[in-house]
């Protein structure tokens, strides 16, 4: 297989990209995990029971409260066809192998479907495409083994080319491997009847955009949750 530009480039520049790597995260705005509820039970109707795994995002990381989060707004869209009951394990930084090792907070319960969100911090750490593949694989495989998965919604990974904190040529670089491993995610959609991947086309535009220039803000989380409906919905065959 032929090596990319992008990889090449990686080699060729890595005193730059490790200097922009480090004045980043010296200047980046470090923003909290917000408040607020993580689990609970909301709506009438058809049950469903909802895992949210992942990184920042997840965690909501550029809202204000849970509420406004991601999963708050995505649970408030359920809840208007179905009996949710719902559990968020979100961390920052996480990545596939740090929700493989987790794997024991969870509760000790079923669920329907799970929403896995990473792929932002597995690219910033240049995780090649065979391993990001086998872990999210066997992710998958251990929650279906646990917790009796048997529906998932791989959301993608947002293409950080479109990121204005990142400098480049850092962001064309970390741009390029974030396309890569989305790829994965479709590849493994595409041969499991049971996965669906989200192409993250959120609006790149500065209102969607949270004050530490990286994360979601909450309009985005708005537009993203009602994505993310749509699919749970249809996934697990619940639409009233």
């Amino acid at each position: 297989m032929a090596i990319a530009p992008d990889q090449v480039a990686r080699v060729l520049l890595l005193p730059v990209l490790v200097a922009q790597g480090v004045w980043l995260g010296v200047r980046a705005m470090r923003l909290p995990e917000p408040p607020g509820p993580r689990a609970g039970m909301v709506g009438k109707g058809p049950a469903l029971r909802l895992l949210i795994l992942g990184d920042s995002s997840a965690a909501g990381v550029g809202a204000m409260s849970q509420d406004t989060a991601l999963s708050g707004q995505l649970t408030r869209v359920l809840a208007e066809h179905v009996h949710l009951d719902w559990h968020l394990e979100g961390e920052t930084s996480a990545t596939t192998k740090t929700s493989l090792a987790k794997l024991n907070r969870l509760p000790d319960q079923e669920f329907d479907i799970a929403i896995l969100i990473h792929g932002v911090n597995d690219t910033t750490r240049f995780t090649p495409r065979k391993k990001f593949h086998a872990r999210q694989s066997a992710l998958i495989k251990a929650l279906c083994d646990r917790h009796g998965i048997r529906h998932f919604v791989l959301s993608g990974v947002p293409p950080l080319r479109h990121f204005s904190l990142l400098p480049h040529p850092l962001r064309w670089v970390l741009g390029k491997h974030a396309d890569r491993l989305d790829t994965v995610l479709a590849d493994i959609a595409r041969t499991d009847d049971g996965v669906t991947h989200l192409q993250l086309t959120l609006p790149y535009e500065p209102r969607f955009t949270a004050i530490d220039g990286f994360h979601p803000s909450e309009a985005a989380y708005a537009v993203w949750a009602g994505m993310l409906a749509d699919l749970v919905l249809d996934q697990a065959g619940r639409r009233s």
